[in-house]
């Protein structure tokens, strides 16, 4: 493996606007697969006041060199005015699926 991976994690209010930005950041080759976890509730500050709500997981497996591109489409792409985009480095796993992951994203 010769580039660091990662998961690009966002979170959005609907189920049209996850697939959205999973098929387009696969499309483009930012990511290599996008996974969504339907309807979890968050619970968050915001704007002074605790919010709570239905929300889905989008976990969005990528490499480093396209992660600043990957936050950049899905800023472009969601609805929300501050998008819960978060980058968390992959430590290790399968090293085929790594390799994987590093040739669907050159």
């Amino acid at each position: 493996m010769e580039s660091v991976v990662a998961v690009v994690y966002t979170t959005t209010d609907n189920m049209r606007n996850a697939k959205k930005i999973a098929r387009a950041l696969v499309e483009e080759k930012l990511v290599a697969c996008a996974s969504i976890i339907p309807k979890v509730e968050s619970i968050y500050w915001w704007k002074g006041k605790i919010e709570k709500g239905r929300e889905y997981i989008l976990l969005s497996k990528t490499t480093e060199r396209q992660v600043k591109k990957t936050i950049q489409k899905i800023r472009e792409l969601h609805t929300y005015e501050l998008p819960d985009i978060i980058v968390l480095p992959i430590i290790g796993g399968l090293k085929e699926y790594l390799n994987y992951l590093v040739d669907e994203t050159a």
